[in-house]
């Protein structure tokens, strides 16, 4: 899944594997007088260089070129350039996730958030059976946390988990808020 801010030309995630394509329409650097390339610094070097079409600049990417490459968080670079003229249209951040075909058998796809819940869920669905806090086996010693601290952290837990789901439907297709405005 590719995410775009729409207030950016490049988008927030790229996923490997999957074909890009990346329309630069601006009007104060028109193709063809204009050169597009978008630089990727990160994990690895990736240049892209944009194809003329009008007066837009459209980065292509097939999806066996996006499934190459290295998964991890990047700076970008979006440049125009005319004869010595070098200009930075847009700079920030983006993350490229791995191809999800290349996942190997027992991929978890849960996000750190949505693990760490579990395992919280888990640990008081055991300490529901358990009474002590702290004992002690030979010279070793255990401390759990205790139940009140556990519910307060699987609070900011599910908290993350929701924030994370809702990022995640507004990136979709359905879950994108229409904006109307009707003039009488």
């Amino acid at each position: 899944m590719t995410t775009y801010d729409p207030n950016t030309f490049i988008p927030s995630t790229i996923a490997g594997g999957l074909s890009l394509s990346i329309t630069v329409e601006s009007t104060d650097y028109p193709a063809p007088d204009w050169v597009v390339k978008a630089y990727l610094r990160g994990p690895s070097s990736i240049d892209l260089t944009a194809d003329a079409s009008g007066t837009s600049h459209v980065i292509t990417v097939s999806a066996s070129d996006t499934a190459e490459w290295t998964a991890g968080n990047y700076w970008y670079s979006l440049r125009a350039t005319q004869e010595s003229e070098v200009v930075e249209i847009e700079s920030g951040q983006l993350t490229i996730t791995p191809d999800f075909l290349s996942q190997p058998d027992g991929y978890d796809g849960r996000t750190q958030a949505e693990i760490a819940l579990s395992a919280i869920d888990a640990v008081l669905g055991r300490r529901a059976t358990l009474d002590q806090s702290r004992y002690r086996i030979n010279n070793r010693e255990l401390y759990r946390m205790d139940i009140g601290e556990l519910i307060k952290l699987r609070s900011f837990y599910v908290a993350q988990v929701k924030r994370e789901r809702a990022c995640n439907l507004s990136s979709t297709t359905f879950g994108r808020p229409v904006i109307v405005r009707f003039d009488e």
